[in-house]
């Protein structure tokens, strides 16, 4: 099965106390599928379907395929005024 490297930044860095994760999914996962992942850890689960995920540099959705070698990026949800 192929690792995936995820960066996180700001409050999922600080709750998982490392800058990235490295996840095991099927080959031909999904960011959908990287959630469900986040979501198996305690510490990330609260933010797990709200976070925004960055693939290569561009948002995402949920069927966005994911390769091996992406950059991929967990933020928290972001809200402003």
């Amino acid at each position: 099965m192929p690792a995936y490297r995820v960066l996180l930044f700001a409050t999922l860095r600080d709750l998982a106390k490392q800058e990235a994760l490295t996840l095991t999914l099927a080959p031909n996962a999904t960011v959908g599928q990287l959630r469900e992942a986040l979501a198996a850890i305690p510490a990330l689960q609260p933010y797990a379907e709200s976070a925004v995920i960055a693939v290569n540099h561009a948002f995402t959705t949920d069927d966005t395929p994911l390769t091996p070698d992406d950059e991929i990026a967990a933020f928290p949800p972001v809200s402003g005024g």
